[in-house]
């Protein structure tokens, strides 16, 4: 997770507490690329190896501004394709904070995943 999580550089991750199992708490604390820690924490609503990941999302900051992901892994060829959905945002602005977060969070596990191909 310290190699591909969060916008700033690899290895930015400096807390990774994961309980994954249902009703299990997560806390994630990061640097961005301008030096600035961030936390979120939040808790596993579904756990379902290797299919299906749903959990809150909010950050130290604004703890009550909880919105939720869900993940979806789908056999796709010879391959898998990630289906990525977070909402109940607070506002748009939130929205578009955290697209911009997870768009470069993404580039990061793309690069990380090729490293391993």
């Amino acid at each position: 997770m310290s190699h591909w999580f969060g916008p700033g550089e690899v290895n930015s991750v400096v807390v990774a507490d994961i309980d994954l199992r249902v009703g299990g708490r997560y806390h994630i604390g990061f640097t961005t690329q301008d030096g600035e820690q961030h936390d979120v924490s939040g808790h596993y609503d579904t756990v379902d190896p290797p299919r299906r990941l749903v959990f809150s999302w909010a950050w130290k900051s604004t703890p009550e501004r909880v919105s939720r992901v869900s993940i979806e892994l789908q056999p796709a060829g010879s391959g898998t394709d990630l289906v990525f959905l977070q909402d109940r945002f607070y506002d748009q602005a939130a929205r578009e904070g955290h697209e911009r977060g997870w768009t470069a969070t993404f580039v990061k596990l793309g690069a990380f995943l090729a490293l391993g191909a």
